[in-house]
């Protein structure tokens, strides 16, 4: 059967498939047409939040909570979200930076609104809305993906797929990839399920290094999923009022 791991890229969303031709990295322009790309059965572990809440309080959804305390010094890369309104607040498209700054400044307010204590938008969080608000509507248009499509978070599969250690050096320093760093996940990839030489590919153009080896992360959670053999944070899945659940797995 098929798995794909999948993380957002400047050219849209990166993917690592694995069938039984073997395992691929491939750019798509959108998740739709991943989804079009595989098997109606195929296993997609993603690194994007799916199921938004209403209203959030300190730390963000229960997921975001929960991970956390797992990672040390690399929690800060768990981002929290903010509430479904404060991420579709601002839909439009951006001509320029100032129209992206005037559109995190509102919907920051939309957030500050829906928080207990109130809480604004991170510049961080915010680069990722056009992406969330993508999955979101095929989560809300298409039930039948809920249970195939989940959620995950690379530093969080790392800890899983080191024994429950979270990785000792970060991916990035500064907004900069931390060759050290993406070394330290390379060989842990390398011992739990993919080939060094594909791993040492360069990614597939409009990716970057960093989310290729996110990409392929997920795609060893998809595949351990498919087997029954992840665990969700929290267990079992809270829901939010679309029915959509809501939990990140590993």
């Amino acid at each position: 059967m098929t798995v794909a791991g999948v993380d957002g890229c400047r050219a849209g969303w990166v993917a690592v498939i694995r069938d039984d031709t073997g395992t691929r990295a491939q750019v798509f322009g959108s998740f739709d047409a991943l989804l079009a790309a595989i098997p109606d059965d195929a296993v997609v572990a993603v690194d994007m939040p799916i199921g938004l809440p209403d209203f959030t309080t300190k730390g963000g959804r229960g997921p975001e909570m929960l991970v956390r305390p797992l990672l040390g010094q690399r929690q800060s890369s768990v981002f929290s979200i903010p509430s479904r309104a404060a991420v579709h607040a601002e839909a439009a498209e951006f001509t320029d930076l100032e129209a992206w700054y005037a559109a995190h400044r509102r919907s920051s307010e939309v957030a500050m609104r829906t928080s207990e204590p109130p809480r604004g938008v991170s510049i961080q969080a915010f680069g990722i809305f056009t992406k969330i608000r993508e999955i979101d509507a095929l989560m809300i248009s298409r039930p039948e993906l809920r249970e195939r499509v989940i959620e995950s978070h690379p530093e969080v599969a790392f800890w899983r797929l080191n024994g429950g250690q979270a990785m000792r050096l970060p991916k990035k320093i500064k907004g900069r990839v931390n060759p050290d760093g993406m070394a330290e996940r390379k060989t842990l990839l390398a011992r739990v399920g993919h080939g060094r030489g594909f791993l040492d590919q360069p990614p597939p153009r409009g990716a970057a290094a960093d989310d290729f080896l996110d990409a392929c992360a997920m795609m060893l959670i998809a595949e351990r999923h498919q087997r029954g053999e992840t665990m969700s944070f929290p267990s079992p899945p809270g829901r939010d009022i679309n029915g959509i659940p809501v939990a990140i797995w590993v």
